[in-house]
């Protein structure tokens, strides 16, 4: 007859083996009633984890793009306030021009604000977000537009198309002798032709007409930034020019007038584009938000069914971690006291 498995040392690994596997069931059981999902999901879902694992990764996706809908929006409500600035202070400055257009110190006052006003319309057009220009088209890193100051190819040209037409620099006492005729041709040619392609691209600005497009859904793309190529920021540039860098200080009424009235209808021009530009970001910023509702909708389907496949019943989950606790302390004692056994006290 074997005493193997009736002697002491037998019945005791047995019970130490039995509380290993119960340490291990308690370790499972209590993860369960702490999250209140399956703790091994492949082993209980067994076949199903296949469309466990799916599930998880469309929600992955569609978490992605909740986030990167977030950064979009806030370029977009950014791009669409400092839109809305520029029609502000355009208006302003346009009704000041209507006041300054008859005044005998008109130029003077004029040329101080609209050099600010262009200033401001660069600035606004080199802002960024997230190390990113909003302005620049698909060209985000690079400033888009260049500063208007003596020594810039901006102003070089200005300054080397007034000399070549009038034959002096605009700070010159002779700009007083310009006829209207002239400066109206002015204008109409040389000056105009600086912010329009190549000029504006070579002198100006590094922005492309391309501007960048991000996808806000599974199916769904859209136009996510503005170009400081949009005929709006050259109109404005153009008059705030005009009005700042022309020797409007010294020009005579007739000429002084020319130049208020074109830089009147450039305003206009820009104000009226400013606005389409604004409608555009509207649009996008109300897409994206549609997208998003969209998104969290379908998250939140996808989150029910991953829920439905792996969550257990935390009550159930407790009431085992009870009876595995229990089971583990009544082997933990009993493998104590048989090992408390011998033969010794027999004898």
């Amino acid at each position: 007859m074997a005493t193997t498995f009736i002697s002491t040392n037998s019945i005791s690994t047995t019970l130490r083996i039995s509380a290993m596997k119960s340490q291990a069931a308690l370790s499972r059981a209590t993860q369960e009633a702490t999250t209140g999902r399956n703790a091994d999901v492949g082993l209980s879902l067994g076949a199903l984890t296949g469309r466990d694992v799916v599930l998880r990764s469309e929600l992955l996706n569609v978490d992605k793009l909740v986030d990167t809908n977030g950064l979009v929006a806030g370029r977009l409500d950014t791009a669409q306030q400092r839109v809305d600035e520029l029609i502000d202070a355009a208006k302003s400055f346009q009704k000041d021009l209507l006041a300054a257009r008859n005044s005998a110190d008109g130029g003077s006052i004029i040329a101080q604000s609209a050099g600010a006003n262009l200033q401001g319309l660069i600035s606004t057009l080199n802002v960024t977000m997230d190390g990113q220009y909003l302005f620049g088209g698909i060209n985000t890193a690079t400033t888009p537009m260049a500063d208007y100051a003596a020594g810039s190819s901006s102003k070089t040209a200005i300054d080397a198309a007034f000399a070549t037409t009038f034959g002096f620099a605009q700070n010159s006492a002779s700009v007083s002798g310009i006829g209207a005729t002239d400066m109206q041709s002015f204008l109409d040619t040389q000056f105009s032709a600086e912010f329009a392609d190549p000029a504006w691209g070579a002198n100006w600005s590094t922005a492309t007409d391309q501007v960048m497009r991000s996808r806000i859904s599974t199916t769904q793309t859209i136009d996510s930034s503005a170009s400081a190529n949009e005929p709006a920021f050259r109109k404005l540039a153009k008059a705030y020019t005009m009005l700042s860098d022309l020797g409007t200080q010294n020009l005579n009424p007739a000429a002084f007038q020319t130049v208020v009235d074109a830089a009147i209808g450039e305003i206009g021009e820009a104000i009226n584009d400013l606005a389409n530009v604004g409608a555009k970001i509207g649009t996008a910023q109300e897409q994206t938000s549609g997208a998003t509702d969209r998104l969290k909708v379908q998250g939140d389907l996808i989150t029910d069914q991953i829920d439905a496949m792996e969550k257990v019943d935390p009550t159930e989950a407790s009431v085992r971690v009870t009876n595995l606790n229990n089971q583990l302390e009544m082997s933990l004692a009993l493998t104590s006291r048989i090992q408390q056994l011998s033969i010794l006290n027999y004898i």
